[in-house]
């Protein structure tokens, strides 16, 4: 009997038996559908995350000072001087961040603001939706301008252009000169922020302490060297060794990624375990199944069928049966992936890999929840076999 033949054979007997039949592979679809779905949201879950990372920049890196901060840590000469003695640096800005009231023509909002130089645009990925950010002048000049995140704009001035207006910042008149698009800013759509040069933001604190450098390193491959670099430079001249501490964009993906595949790796042994219970189901049918056709076995053995034969007949019924499970499986985790995705507005990713792995497993679970049913059948005394009701 070749191999279709035994297939059609095995879909005839689980056919006679359908309730039987479905309730058995129910264990090995719930299996492999958690599993695909798991694997899908996680890979799509990480690519969305790593999405949204890239957009504030892979070359990324930031510079912080580690436990008490003095008066003079970071200074706007050691930017210069950082630009000028490590060339894998291509972009470099001070940050004092500080949360003030700020109010404008239409109303007034708590905004987070940033003390920064032009070079911010250009590491964060800042795009413009009107009017120019800081540049030099801004800040050689002492000028007192403001560029709103497109949120903070909308509350401070409504529907009007806020261009060449004024918002008071702490008693300070300051002069609207551009406006940031939300989904681009390092605040997101849901947080109202805006920049101001950092003289300002000095002249509003009275300190021009520099918590934290933002950099941008010319390319991925130099972000370590450009970071290191940035943080060795700091310490020699303030003469404080492991004052200073970093992190880059690129090394908190890599840790983002790494995280998500433990967690999906963990809830898919999880979902593993109803795989076997499923095919543990399989084994009990396949048991019940043998005793049922006793008869059948011994008068196939007397009309010739080797063992082997019926081994290989009831380890196919098996392996059929287990892919039966697999198929609605695949289809209820992609669609369960979709579903996920689709309210969480990500990619849903269910790779071939995945879904042959899904097809495999279930297959490998009906050979080895066969083998001792099948072998069973296969030992039956025909004699014996023949005479059992």
């Amino acid at each position: 009997m070749n191999l279709r033949e035994l297939v059609r054979v095995s879909l005839i007997s689980l056919k006679g038996s359908k309730l039987r039949s479905m309730l058995t592979t129910l264990g090995v679809m719930i299996g492999i559908a958690a599993v695909i779905a798991v694997v899908a949201i996680g890979q799509g879950g990480r690519a969305a995350l790593n999405t949204e990372m890239e957009k504030f920049g892979t070359n990324l890196f930031v510079v912080y000072i580690e436990g008490v901060i003095h008066p003079g840590d970071m200074q706007m000469v050691d930017i210069q001087i950082v630009k000028a003695a490590a060339p894998q640096v291509k972009y470099l800005a001070p940050s004092q961040d500080m949360m003030l009231k700020v109010q404008g023509p239409r109303g007034s909002a708590d905004l987070s603001i940033t003390g920064t130089t032009n070079d911010m645009a250009a590491i964060r990925n800042l795009e413009m939706k009107t009017g120019r950010f800081i540049n030099e002048d801004d800040q050689a000049n002492s000028r007192r301008v403001i560029v709103l995140d497109e949120n903070a704009a909308r509350e401070l001035f409504s529907s009007s252009s806020p261009l060449g207006q004024q918002v008071n910042i702490s008693g300070n008149s300051s002069v609207v000169i551009g406006v940031v698009k939300a989904d681009s800013s390092m605040f997101g759509s849901s947080t109202n922020g805006a920049y101001i040069p950092i003289s300002l933001s000095s002249s509003i604190r009275g300190d021009d302490t520099i918590y934290m450098l933002w950099g941008s390193a010319t390319s991925k491959t130099t972000v370590d060297e450009a970071m290191n670099g940035t943080v060795k430079i700091l310490e020699r001249r303030h003469q404080a060794p492991d004052h200073y501490k970093s992190e880059s964009m690129l090394s908190n993906m890599q840790e983002v990624n790494q995280v998500t595949s433990i967690i999906s790796l963990i809830v898919s042994c999880i979902a593993g375990i109803s795989l076997l219970v499923g095919g543990i189901g399989v084994m009990n049918i396949m048991l019940v199944s043998v005793t049922e056709r006793t008869r059948e076995i011994g008068i196939r053995m007397a009309l010739g069928a080797r063992r082997r034969d019926i081994l290989i007949q009831f380890l196919v019924e098996a392996v059929v049966l287990c892919l039966i499970g697999g198929i609605l499986g695949t289809m209820i985790g992609y669609s369960g992936a979709y579903l996920v995705a689709h309210f969480a507005k990500w990619p849903p990713l269910v790779s071939w890999t995945t879904v042959a792995l899904a097809f495999g497993f279930s297959a490998v679970v009906g050979l080895i929840f066969g083998v001792y049913p099948a072998n069973r059948a296969a030992r039956l005394d025909p004699i014996v076999a023949l005479h059992r009701d």
